[in-house]
């Protein structure tokens, strides 16, 4: 199947980074105020979530789930779950990331569930690309300037990074002492990032 692009509301300044990591092929769907941004990422909805208490309902011709304004889930955590039961196993989340910080850890944690279900993800802001790492070897090139590797789900057990400034050989991270922040990629290398048990948080920053 496509990818899957769920954008939500969060403000966006860049919006050339963002719309570099979205092609046409993309399956599209905009959150509630996350329709405040369509114009200028020039994208088109394929599918439309919310319950439309901060944009009001667009009268367009477009799938459109309208959900009730008191409910467990986010209008964005939905739009995650209803694209894995439509059989998406690919995410991009933009406009997730901003000046709630509830809602930037509850969509933190959709990056987790995706990575449960086994699926492949990404959270973009202004500033930084974010993806979890657990069974596979992630990597980072020399084009962002520092990475960071966060533990944000109890203790993340042998995590590996080489080719950095400041390398890790089966290390542990825990929640309570977060000693993998600000890393830099030797020039003209890969950073690889590595865990045996656990999962961790890596962000990219640019």
């Amino acid at each position: 199947m496509n990818r899957c692009v769920i954008v939500a509301g969060a403000d966006i300044q860049d919006y050339g980074w963002a719309k570099s990591f979205l092609s046409e092929d993309d399956f599209v769907v905009y959150c509630d105020c996350g329709l405040k941004h369509m114009d200028s990422l020039g994208y088109k909805p394929d599918l439309i979530v919310g319950d439309f208490d901060s944009y009001d309902r667009p009268q367009i011709d477009v799938e459109i789930i309208t959900l009730p304004s008191e409910k467990d889930d986010t209008d964005t955590f939905f739009a995650v779950k209803e694209m894995l039961k439509r059989g998406y196993q690919d995410f991009i989340l933009v406009g997730v990331m901003g000046n709630r910080f509830d809602h930037t850890m509850a969509n933190i944690s959709a990056l987790l569930m995706l990575d449960t279900k086994g699926c492949k993800a990404i959270a973009i802001d202004d500033y930084s690309q974010m993806e979890i790492v657990s069974s596979k070897t992630a990597f980072v090139d020399d084009s962002f300037s520092f990475f960071s590797v966060i533990n944000i789900s109890g203790v993340s057990e042998g995590i590996t990074i080489k080719n950095a400034k400041y390398g890790l050989e089966d290390g542990n991270i825990e929640c309570d002492y977060q000693y993998g922040v600000s890393n830099e990629v030797i020039p003209g290398q890969i950073a690889q990032i590595s865990v045996k048990k656990g999962r961790v948080l890596l962000v990219k920053v640019r």
